[in-house]
């Protein structure tokens, strides 16, 4: 894997959220994830109160049986307050370039997923949404140095690492195949969105990155190119 640093994210916001219904709702989010097919499961809980800055009022380790959605909800219960926010961690498989063998690896990424009350932080859900997933490296989903949209021509690598791989890169069935794979990528995210909008009263939803302007556009262009 190249050295991005840049994280992708997916903020929802939801109608009818209240303090007795959050949990419900985070419960019905958490049971649409599609986890990694090593690692099922929910790991991980972290419970914050008031302010991130105050740190973890609660940390639970699952990661000798990782739980399911209906579980996770029934620890989350014992710290219901809408000045809390809840953190679970899984993973789900993404598609991955391994430079040193030269392939395509399906492999486990973290995927932490935050419910956030309406209380937490300052309201900090009125930007972020009352859910929010940090789904991975944004490269997973645009690919590296413009590549995928074209506008890698002439791109100055930042490191050995990148050099190699833009050269790999330049080979046309190398790019065609990098295509193909972050467009599932791409399509994994897209139907997990889907899924969202069944399971949830969703109000709206939000993709964005911390290197792209646009980020669903630059999917949305990736998802075209055949």
């Amino acid at each position: 894997m190249l050295g991005m640093a840049n994280r992708a994210y997916l903020s929802v916001w939801s109608r009818d959220f209240a303090e007795i219904t959050m949990l419900e709702q985070f419960g019905e989010l958490l049971k649409t994830v599609p986890f990694s097919a090593e690692r099922p499961g929910f790991a991980w809980l972290v419970i914050r109160a008031v302010d991130p800055a105050l740190g973890s009022l609660v940390e639970y380790d699952f990661r000798g049986r990782a739980l399911d959605a209906a579980e996770v909800v029934a620890v989350a219960r014992e710290h219901l307050h809408f000045d809390s926010a809840y953190e679970a961690q899984t993973h789900w498989d993404l598609w991955v370039y391994d430079i040193a063998s030269g392939r395509w690896q399906l492999q486990p990424q973290l995927l932490e997923i935050i419910c956030r009350g309406e209380e937490y932080d300052d309201r900090a859900f009125v930007e972020a949404g009352h859910f929010q997933a940090d789904i991975g490296f944004e490269h997973l989903f645009t690919g590296h140095a413009g590549l995928l949209s074209g506008s890698a021509d002439g791109a100055t690598p930042q490191d050995l690492a990148e050099a190699e791989f833009l050269a790999v890169m330049g080979r046309p069935e190398n790019l065609r195949e990098y295509h193909q794979k972050t467009r599932e990528n791409i399509q994994k995210l897209m139907d997990w969105v889907r899924a969202l909008e069944q399971a949830l009263p969703l109000e709206r939803y939000q993709l964005c990155s911390e290197g792209e302007e646009n980020f669903e556009a630059r999917l949305d262009e990736i998802l075209a190119v055949r």
